[in-house]
């Protein structure tokens, strides 16, 4: 083993087995950059590229010149063994990205494929591409950009003939958006192909191991790592070669495989990753989500982790992941597929406000190993970190607000002056920036123009440029120093929720990275910070349960016209965002302003009946804010008080109380902003608005 990947991995078998190479739990989405650091270590957790040619999965199967092997040690994860009851909690419970589809019956295959590609469109994705299998021969047509590009390339071959097929829509991960990249996958020799959503945590090894045995690779995917990993283990039983491919591998996928010697049959399987398997007469299907197979079955079965299931034209087999045969229910599906596409919420909003705490905890937990932050993607040393006279934060929107936020932590966990700008003023005020400065650019998207400009504004002043974005391959993410992604999936409401969380969280694993750095925070304090961020996820599943009690408050003050946010120090930050949620959806003419702020000229617009939110959640400023709450309850204003554990007193002197629980005072964001979103939306739905698509507005600004 090199030495580099050694100390990544760290020098006991066991720091090895829980973190190699960065462990990536769940269905987390990862970028390029994560996994292309993840192979480069240096001093003061820098990294420096080495070739990982003969690296072991584990140190039980170590790897010679002439010789490969696998740990297939059974997985704690292969649960439901046995019946498998038909599950429809994951529809609320996955983030939508990537798409599969499969069939297989009389029908041309490729028109099908294409239909159900479109259906999941909604999920988001940079690539698309199917493959038909025809007479012992797979042919793949597949290319970056939309489904209207795939067919436009189909329609300029020769027709795909075959009845027996499996498509793909691809969220770049993995590289960028290519037509290499995309979906499907061969492997070996081309005897298999393969599609997969999800991400195989030890791909890098495994990656190392196959080239180590004479597999050669074309993408830079881990879909293509599991393409010959099939490969590698196919004697022509599929559902044995199946179960070792899911001992060997650690993530999360859902996978369907198509073998050139067997063209009546597509085998699928599933972890974490959410997968359909519809039945038809004489023609079945699978896909990643229901929306897909409407227009051909409602009767379906849905795979629950661990199992497989092996279709051809009349039967549908499943397999524990034992291999042992197993009976499923059948789930006949009632609803219609816009309301499948929201995965049964009304609106995506509501559905991504839930998905809040995947999104923190996939964008947090492959960050923290053993106590302690890890961003492989951050090229700073310790001794630079310590040079960085002043940090610039720029964003726009919500993501400014995170920004604001951001400032407050950072100069409380690292002592590092910093300033947060609005992006289309940073370029125009002719910004001060000097030798060791360092610039933070925020955008969900990574085109917003004017966050563009300043980013490349800094960068022509000398600042090292670090970007916050959650799309791969984004200019901005492009034209930055080092790019941290959020791992919070595509978003299609136009109002940010679960982006804004993502990015809050990164802006915590800096702090701590920052704060042990400069020494303002030990290493017990990072610890006990990095347990805390851990349960963060589970505080936000929470509160989501607030969702009656917010949608009661909604009916009561719908009719509003005015609506004002205070709030102190970070609660002020978090006031900014809750104010703009309401006022982008609901229409209803809202501002934030800090709590101190009231007597010098904003209290004269308090009148009898306004209503004012107060954000009340710091111990240490809670009598300062309890303070602004008399002022303005004096003055007729109807107060709904946020705070965080008991703080009784409040009760005194608020209309309504929202309590949110105990979190460390630097993590108060994410648990506040919850049920700021969630009264919003009940704002908006009560005043008939479009909660997706507020007027006026997009969800990229792409123009100054």
């Amino acid at each position: 083993m090199h030495k580099d990947v050694a100390q990544v991995q760290g020098t006991s078998n066991q720091r090895r087995k829980e973190n190699a190479l960065f462990k990536f739990s769940g269905d987390t989405k990862i970028a390029p950059g994560l996994l292309l650091h993840c192979c480069r270590f240096r001093q003061n957790r820098q990294v420096t590229r080495k070739k990982l040619s003969k690296v072991s999965a584990d140190a039980s199967c170590p790897i010679s010149a002439g010789a490969i092997g696998f740990s297939e040690k059974p997985r704690s994860d292969a649960r439901n063994r046995g019946k498998g009851k038909a599950q429809i909690s994951f529809v609320k419970e996955k983030m939508n990205m990537c798409g599969i589809v499969g069939y297989i019956g009389e029908n041309s295959a490729s028109p099908i494929l294409l239909d159900g590609l479109k259906k999941l469109e909604y999920r988001g994705y940079d690539s698309a591409g199917i493959a038909v299998l025809d007479g012992g021969r797979t042919e793949i047509v597949k290319t970056k950009g939309r489904i209207a590009d795939l067919e436009k390339k189909l329609s300029e071959r020769a027709p795909l003939s075959g009845s027996v097929g499996i498509g793909h829509t691809r969220w770049a991960t993995h590289g960028a958006p290519t037509d290499k990249n995309a979906h499907p996958h061969k492997g070996g020799n081309g005897r298999i192909t393969l599609v997969h959503n999800g991400i195989i945590e030890n791909y890098i090894e495994l990656k190392a191991m196959l080239e180590t045995a004479g597999y050669k690779f074309v993408s830079e995917t881990d879909t293509e790592v599991l393409a010959h990993l099939f490969d590698y283990y196919y004697k022509g039983d599929p559902v044995e070669t199946m179960c070792r491919v899911m001992r060997t591998v650690r993530g999360s996928y859902a996978t369907a495989v198509l073998t050139d010697d067997a063209p009546d049959r597509i085998v699928a399987a599933k972890k974490d990753s959410p997968l359909v398997i519809g039945k038809g007469e004489g023609e079945n299907f699978l896909a990643s989500d229901i929306p897909a197979l409407l227009k051909y079955t409602r009767t379906c079965y849905l795979l629950n982790d661990g199992e497989i299931a092996i279709l051809t034209r009349e039967n549908i087999q499943f397999y524990n992941a034992d291999g042992k045969p197993i009976e499923k229910d059948v789930y006949n599906v009632t609803w219609d597929a816009e309301a499948a596409e929201k995965g049964g919420y009304a609106h995506f909003m509501k559905k991504e406000i839930a998905e809040q705490p995947k999104a923190v905890r996939d964008t947090l937990s492959p960050r923290i190993v053993d106590g302690q932050v890890v961003i492989p993607e951050l090229h700073l040393s310790d001794e630079e970190i310590r040079a960085i006279d002043k940090i610039h934060i720029v964003a726009c929107g919500s993501a400014w607000h995170v920004g604001m936020a951001a400032k407050y932590i950072l100069e409380a966990a690292a002592g590092i002056p910093v300033e947060t700008d609005l992006a289309s003023e940073f370029r125009y005020r002719d910004p001060i920036i000097r030798k060791g400065d360092i610039c933070i650019v925020i955008s969900q998207s990574g085109e917003t123009a004017d966050t563009l400009a300043a980013l490349r504004e800094a960068k022509r002043k000398g600042a090292h440029t670090v970007s916050i974005v959650n799309v791969v391959a984004s200019t901005i993410a492009r034209e930055s120093d080092d790019v941290i992604y959020t791992m919070a999936g595509p978003e299609i409401a136009v109002a940010t929720t679960k982006a804004f969380s993502a990015q809050l969280s990164v802006v915590y694993l800096l702090a701590l990275r920052f704060g042990v750095a400069t020494g303002k925070l030990s290493k017990d304090q990072e610890s006990d910070y990095c347990d805390a961020l851990l349960k963060l996820p589970e505080e936000i599943e929470k509160l989501l349960g607030l969702d009656e009690e917010l949608n009661a408050l909604a009916k009561q003050f719908a009719a509003a016209k005015n609506i004002f946010f205070i709030g102190r120090g970070l609660d002020y930050a978090i006031s900014l965002e809750g104010s703009l949620k309401l006022k982008e959806i609901s229409y209803i003419h809202s501002e934030a302003y800090a709590a101190g702020e009231l007597k010098h000229g904003t209290i004269s617009l308090i009148e009898p009946g306004t209503p004012v939110v107060a954000v009340a959640t710091q111990d240490s400023l809670f009598e300062k804010t309890l303070g602004n709450i008399k002022e303005v309850r004096a003055r007729g204003a109807k107060v709904i008080a946020l705070v965080s554990g008991e703080h009784r007193e409040v009760d005194d002197f608020a209309d309504h109380v929202i309590r949110v629980p105990e979190t460390p005072e630097m993590l108060l964001p994410s648990v506040n902003v919850i049920p700021l979103q969630i009264f919003a939306y009940y704002m908006a739905l009560e005043r008939g608005c479009d909660v997706d698509k507020p007027r006026n507005l997009a969800k990229s600004v792409t123009v100054e």
